[in-house]
């Protein structure tokens, strides 16, 4: 990320797990996503992240308009709500329907909210799968802005 001014010798990779910790324990996390004629969506949602795709889950209603967009554009970026550590993952959703690919994500999902959804809830809407593509941390902090902006990139 050259143009961020972190081509300097001070300049240190945040490492994956700061990104993943953040994903993790964020309550709330923005969704965004666009029509297939490009038509901008953002939203907060609950949902998981796993390092052992890695992914995130999370759920909506059938005829959510974040639905109707990723089965037009199934590009997405998901994004903690925090803006000072700032984490910005951009993949591809994919809506499950396989039990067997949708229970483990509902598992992790009743467990980090615990008593305030249940998994027959989560069965009753649809469920997404964004595999990440690529992602970006950034401090926005004055001291770490320009020394700690990674980019991080899976191979597909």
């Amino acid at each position: 990320m050259t143009e961020y001014g972190v081509d300097t010798d001070a300049w240190r990779p945040l490492p994956w797990s700061w990104a993943s910790e953040r994903l993790a324990r964020s309550r709330n996390l923005w969704v965004v996503t666009a029509s297939k004629s490009g038509r901008p969506h953002a939203l907060p949602v609950w949902g998981v992240w796993s390092d052992d795709g890695p992914g995130f889950g999370f759920s909506c209603a059938p005829g959510a308009r974040k639905a109707a967009n990723i089965e037009a554009n199934p590009q997405v970026c998901v994004m903690p709500e925090d803006t000072v550590e700032c984490v910005s993952v951009e993949g591809r959703a994919t809506l499950l329907r396989d039990p067997a690919l949708i229970d483990p994500w509902i598992e992790r999902y009743v467990a980090k909210y615990e008593g305030e959804v249940s998994a027959d809830f989560l069965r009753q809407n649809a469920f997404f799968e964004v595999v990440p593509q690529r992602a970006f941390g950034i401090i926005e902090r004055e001291d770490e802005f320009s020394t700690r902006a990674t980019r991080w990139r899976w191979r597909q």
